[in-house]
């Protein structure tokens, strides 16, 4: 069921104390509807007042410039305090930093032909000169060289 609610046009005007309200509730973060709810008018009426008085506009994009300096100068303070919370914020959304998800590791390794060639041609050598010395243990090799 629907109560008929007594509805009283009002005159919609930039006043000082209307648009300290707007700039107050801009420099909290609220937009929109939500400003206009905060600021005490409804939403049709601040939409009116901001076609008809752009100061209305301007408070609250003051108001929310404000808030943002605020805030911002609160971060970097705790930043600049040793807060590593309040560092990773700044890096994150004011840089655009973001952390490494996986870490690539590139080797290149190269093979020199000349010196391969050379210690292949001295094991042959070895072999050659010493054929036994291949076929045997490794303690023997070693009393062998005492």
């Amino acid at each position: 069921m629907f109560y008929s609610l007594p509805y009283e046009a009002r005159k919609v005007e930039a006043t000082e104390a209307r648009l300290n309200r707007i700039y107050d509730a801009a420099k909290l973060g609220l937009k929109g509807d939500t400003l206009a709810m905060a600021a005490g008018m409804l939403p049709t009426e601040y939409r009116q007042l901001c076609q008809l008085d752009p100061i209305a506009e301007v408070a609250a994009l003051k108001g929310r410039a404000d808030g943002e300096i605020e805030a911002s100068r609160q971060l970097h303070q705790a930043a600049a305090e040793g807060d590593a919370k309040a560092s990773l914020a700044i890096l994150q959304h004011v840089h655009g930093w973001v952390a490494k998800q996986a870490i690539t590791i590139d080797v290149d390794q190269r093979i020199s032909i000349t010196a391969a060639l050379a210690e292949a041609e001295r094991r042959v050598m070895v072999i050659e000169n010493n054929p036994s010395e291949m076929l045997m243990p490794l303690e023997q090799k070693q009393r062998v060289a005492l």
